[in-house]
């Protein structure tokens, strides 16, 4: 990454200030961080809550595992693309009307997927569902952007995690148990629901955030030099690489093991699975109340290297049980721990990492920001995902996961040491 230079006045604005206090009071923020963690919720429940189902799907569909988890690949595509295209669309034309609109879509087709004939038409509806899925991410980190910056905007999102990390924690649990009382469909017809209220939730408690006046218009020229600055400065792309390779180190994860645990070398139930996804969810939660509470006693970089340090040893721990061939009941429970501490280091990667790239920009291209941020993450959560998958076999193995793992997470620190030594001035 180069050194950056002083962006020009016209196509990089000064970052501006924070909103008065009173647009983001202690009575608002309870209710904003409710409103914004259901919409944020609604992808990770997306992708986690059928995971548990995979060998049902698969069964009943009559496509191979490595199939169904091209759904899964789908959907993180999807959100990919629509980020690109619903964060200039937010700075356009605010934030209000693409959100509701998108989560309109989304429920509709998380209806259509519960009818989906064949593995191919489900894996072209999540894509469509990733696509309307990808207004509530997006949207909510460029809301959180208008009304906050610095400090209180990393501990703002410290909080959301705090909620939105109950969705993929309870997600595979929910997933588990769905599976005892119904078949897989059900897990499609819950998440309509939640989207659902998620929609209702942004209606009636979610007030425009971008006043008119600090919009951008919606043009190809304009919009590409933003979107050119913003991958040339080193202080925004730096924590977005970082951010969107630690995504596909974690994803590698959620995306691999189910198939993995649930294998003949650990045995594993369905609901065995879920209640240990639950658990190494609770690591992340952990993780960003933790980095809450050093906010204001450790700089955000530092936070930041903190949780790159924490979950590399974890992944490290991982590559060597992978290498020794761990296996049964004990490695289920070896790797839960490690699983844990990794998931405990993402949760101070996410929140400052997406602090320090957003807190760079001015709130005029918050969306368009947002969506690059966003949408690199999936893409590379979903391509190191698929990465897992590629054996002898056609599924992930645990020697697979720690690969692509551990090459995520050096490539996520490589990324933060070079933004940081390239945006130091000479």
């Amino acid at each position: 990454m180069s050194r950056t230079s002083p962006p020009e006045p016209i196509a990089s604005p000064a970052p501006a200030a924070p909103p008065p206090a009173e647009a983001a009071a202690p009575r608002k923020t309870a209710v904003l961080v409710l409103v914004l963690a259901t919409l944020t919720a609604t992808g990770p429940l997306a992708t986690d809550l059928y995971l548990p189902a995979f060998p049902q799907i698969a069964a009943d569909l009559g496509a191979p595992e490595a199939q169904i988890q091209l759904t899964l690949t789908a959907i993180m595509l999807g959100l990919a693309l629509g980020q690109l295209v619903i964060g200039p669309m937010s700075d356009a034309w605010g934030r209000r009307r693409p959100l509701l609109i998108g989560v309109a879509v989304f429920t509709l087709v998380s209806v259509a997927c519960a009818f989906a004939p064949n593995a191919a038409v489900l894996v072209v509806l999540r894509f469509v569902q990733g696509l309307a899925g990808a207004a509530g991410a997006v949207i909510s980190r460029a809301v959180v952007r208008d009304l906050f910056a610095g400090d209180e905007a990393a501990r703002f999102f410290s909080r959301l995690m705090l909620i939105t990390g109950l969705a993929p924690m309870l997600g595979p649990v929910l997933g588990g148990q769905l599976l005892l009382v119904g078949p897989w469909q059900l897990s499609f017809a819950v998440l309509a629901a939640v989207s659902a209220l998620a929609f209702v939730a942004a209606f009636f408690g979610l007030p425009e955030s971008l006043p008119a006046a600090q919009r951008s218009p919606l043009r190809p020229k304009p919009l590409g030099a933003t979107v050119w600055r913003l991958l040339r400065d080193a202080r925004f792309i730096g924590p977005v690489l970082t951010l969107g390779l630690s995504f596909g180190a974690m994803f590698t994860y959620i995306g691999s093991f189910s198939t993995v645990s649930q294998s003949a070398s650990f045995g594993a139930t369905a609901q065995q699975f879920s209640l240990m996804f639950a658990v190494n969810t609770l690591g992340i939660m952990i993780g960003t109340q933790v980095n809450a509470r050093l906010i204001g006693r450790l700089e955000t970089s530092r936070r930041l290297l903190v949780g790159l340090v924490v979950a590399g040893a974890a992944i490290a721990g991982l590559a060597a049980m992978a290498a020794a061939g761990v296996s049964g009941t004990a490695g289920l429970y070896a790797l839960t721990g490690v699983f844990f501490t990794m998931m405990f280091g993402m949760g101070f990667v996410f929140p400052n990492a997406t602090t320090l790239a957003l807190s760079s920009q001015p709130a005029s291209v918050a969306g368009t920001a947002s969506a690059l941020m966003g949408s690199l993450q999936f893409v590379l959560g979903g391509g190191l995902s698929a990465l897992a998958g590629m054996t002898a076999s056609g599924q992930a193995s645990l020697a697979s996961m720690a690969l692509v793992m551990a090459a995520g997470l050096v490539g996520g620190a490589t990324a933060f040491a070079l933004s940081r030594r390239a945006a130091v001035p000479a």
